[in-house]
């Protein structure tokens, strides 16, 4: 019988590891557990926070570190990437991220995402004519007008005076001047990474679904879901297309709406990292897939890694088999989408800090006992390769600096 072939495709685990080092750590206990199997990983990302890492370890980029500015202005050193063939890959959350404030520093009217227009300037300025705009992990409702002010925009009040940062102070924007955006900007592809697809403004727009969780009262929700109505009615005005309802609009605090503004594309954001770091290749001939994530839950199937592993391994008739730091409410509706099994890593009781500590310990031993039960799968006939063909070699995975990561 010829060596199973395993494609190890995780998310990172939120505050503990990266992709890279989940994905060791699942191969380490396969090959324990399996000797015979034939281990391939390929870290992954769903086009939120950890998606340089990942995209870095895949092409072989270049690590590049800007001095932007914070959330709430205070500079912050942000990591993105220069890839091959002009791309560069930029993260929202290494310059306008909530893990960049402690919770009392949580200020959803006024935190900005003028640091994500520097980094579109830098990639810019290094050369590159295609840019990847990964959102996810916002501090931020400001309907992405700190970024295009970063990149030229110029907003105005009543007296001509500049408006302050931030999405409540849009509520005194007068006028809006598009005319000194970077002109680089006409000529380069932006694409933005996107998997939700509220809209801008309402019930289901970027204050009122995301505005709580970065410290917005039900009030303030209100103030920003109004300040942003207005901003898209300036859009309309200064661009002639009013694009506030356009799914996926509201994604980050809205500045999905402001890289639309820059000429932006959304995309979804799992599929694309999967096409970057080769996913679809590597499950040619694999005979099982291990993915995982902090936590599988309900948001699971939203967009996440999990979900978009299993839809392009179930294309292709490859069970897939998860292994996450938690198992929350709702976990179950992957079943309904093929999934063949979820674990938790955690052994027994253990403290959120614990659980970081000994995450990646705590995997490999899960990864081995899990393998233990596909080999007797195999052994007895219970698992078949699912399309002929013969995988690529086994590739270690690299290792970069952890990332946080979301749950």
């Amino acid at each position: 019988m010829p060596a199973p072939q395993i494609v190890v495709a995780p998310d990172s685990f939120k505050g503990s590891l990266s992709a890279s080092r989940v994905a060791d750590a699942i191969a380490r206990g396969l090959q324990h557990g399996w000797p015979g199997a034939s281990v391939r990983c390929v870290p992954m990302a769903d086009g939120g926070e950890g998606t340089v890492a990942a995209m870095l370890a895949a092409t072989g980029g270049e690590r590049r570190l800007a001095t932007v500015s914070g959330p709430l202005g205070k500079p912050v050193t942000a990591v993105w990437g220069l890839l091959p063939g002009g791309w560069a890959v930029v993260e929202l959350a290494e310059a306008a991220g909530l893990p960049l404030l402690a919770d009392a520093e949580r200020d959803a009217g006024r935190a900005c995402t003028h640091g994500v227009g520097e980094l579109i300037r830098a990639a810019l300025d290094a050369g590159a004519s295609r840019i990847l705009l990964a959102l996810g992990g916002s501090a931020t409702t400001d309907g992405g007008a700190g970024m295009l002010r970063a990149l030229g925009a110029r907003l105005l009040d009543a007296e001509g005076q500049p408006v302050p940062p931030g999405g409540a102070a849009l509520a005194s924007l007068r006028r809006l001047d598009l005319s000194g955006l970077d002109p680089r900007l006409k000529t380069a592809t932006l694409e933005v990474a996107c998997d939700v697809d509220n809209p801008l403004c309402g019930e289901r727009g970027a204050a009122a679904v995301f505005g709580p969780q970065k410290g917005a009262t039900p009030a303030e929700v209100a103030e920003l879901d109004e300040a942003l109505a207005h901003w898209a009615g300036m859009v309309a005005a200064a661009t002639g297309q009013d694009r506030r309802d356009e799914p996926g609009a509201g994604a980050a605090g809205g500045a999905a709406f402001g890289a639309l503004v820059l000429g932006g594309a959304l995309v979804p954001g799992v599929d694309r990292v999967a096409q970057w770091v080769g996913l679809p290749r590597a499950l040619a001939g694999a005979d099982w897939v291990l993915t995982g994530e902090g936590r599988l839950d309900a948001q699971t199937l939203g967009g996440k890694v999990p979900a978009g592993v299993l839809r392009l391994a179930r294309e292709r008739g490859v069970p897939v088999v998860a292994i996450c730091g938690s198992l929350a409410p709702g976990y179950e509706a992957l079943y309904e989408e093929g999934l063949a099994a979820a674990f938790s890593l955690v052994p027994g009781p253990a403290t959120l800090e614990q659980a970081c500590a000994e995450a990646e310990g705590w995997l490999e031993r899960r990864a081995r006992d899990v393998s233990r039960l596909l080999a007797a799968g195999s052994r007895g006939h219970l698992s078949q390769t699912a399309t002929e063909g013969v995988a690529s070699s086994p590739e270690s995975c690299d290792d970069p600096a952890s990332q946080p990561m979301r749950a």
